[in-house]
């Protein structure tokens, strides 16, 4: 279990680093502006105490132009991970 955690971590900080990448920024604070969160939130996710929920993923989606089932794919690997 803790290897799928793991597993789903490292989903949510690649998703997070394409993002910075996508939008050259240079940093989580600039991420977190970009994505109207505060910047613990992507302290959180990218340590696994939070999870990418829906309104995020709409976020990214506005913000970046991600495709939808980019997103959507990290966030079934967060839930199988916690199940």
């Amino acid at each position: 279990m803790a290897t799928k955690i793991a597993q789903s971590v490292q989903g949510v900080n690649a998703l997070l680093d394409s993002l910075l990448e996508r939008g050259g920024l240079k940093n989580d604070a600039a991420l977190s502006r970009a994505l109207a969160v505060a910047p613990p939130v992507i302290s959180k996710l990218r340590s696994g105490k939070l999870e990418v929920g829906a309104t995020l993923v709409l976020n990214i989606y506005d913000t970046f132009d991600v495709d939808i089932r980019e997103a959507k794919e990290v966030l079934a690997q967060r839930m199988e991970a916690a199940a």
